[in-house]
């Protein structure tokens, strides 16, 4: 005799909480560990020049962070074409390419993401406009959570130590860095400071990755100083 099973009827409230399962195990299977590299013309370097420093470092995801070394901003062509060539590199390097607070941007070049400050386009708003990954910043464990809910792909924390590439950060230290991973799922980029002498204590805490602007791109020798870190970064004894 053959027993058919009943229909399950799922709540809306449900389907919503499998959906952001969904999610979160799309964000953790798909976003690279280690190396978060960020564009940056304060020390130097052009964003694209930046750009392929950390692609040759072993940069698996790289933001394009389009401000001048003033600080101010640059004109939507400037930003569209300069965003458009390190799509480029990203991509023929097998590397995810973010934009930097421009949802417009982002969309104009088709790039795989967008990260989100807290001033920045409601995440919400950006998710309605934009498909690919979104990031979020987040300085404390109500951030990360609401960013979460929202539907945010990953997290950048910090600034976990003191930083030069960001007049107005906050610092969080370690233990706010510590505060916001285990609260929540989805991948977090420890941001602000981090360079050599510090990775450990950074890995420690257990974020799924470090982005790093001034630790690679301010040092003699950028390519060395970027493979170092992944080199350390990738070593198990690293925390010791």
């Amino acid at each position: 005799m053959e027993v058919k099973a009943k229909n399950t009827v799922i709540s809306a409230p449900g389907k919503a909480h499998i959906e952001s399962l969904k999610h979160v195990m799309h964000s953790v299977k798909t976003l690279p560990k280690g190396l978060y590299g960020i564009t940056s013309e304060e020390f130097g370097q052009t964003h694209a020049e930046s750009a392929r420093i950390f692609l040759e470092c072993g940069a698996e995801i790289v933001q394009y962070r389009g401000k001048r070394r003033d600080d101010t901003p640059k004109s939507p062509i400037d930003l569209k074409a300069e965003a458009q060539e390190i799509r480029k590199m990203c991509h023929h390097h097998g590397a995810l390419f973010i934009v930097d607070d421009r949802v417009d941007i982002a969309i104009a070049v088709e790039a795989d993401g967008v990260h989100l400050g807290q001033q920045d386009m409601p995440l919400e708003e950006a998710r309605q406009r934009f498909k690919g990954i979104i990031g979020v910043s987040a300085k404390t464990a109500e951030q990360a959570i609401a960013a979460e809910k929202g539907g945010a792909d990953y997290l950048g924390c910090g600034a976990v130590f003191p930083t030069k590439t960001k007049y107005n950060a906050v610092e969080i230290g370690l233990n706010g860095l510590s505060g916001i991973v285990g609260k929540v799922s989805i991948p977090i980029y420890a941001i602000g400071g981090i360079k050599l002498d510090n990775l450990g204590a950074v890995k420690k805490v257990g974020p799924h990755g470090i982005a790093v602007i001034s630790g690679i791109l301010a040092q003699p020798d950028p390519i060395l100083a970027g493979k170092t870190i992944v080199r350390r970064w990738n070593q198990p004894d690293i925390m010791r």
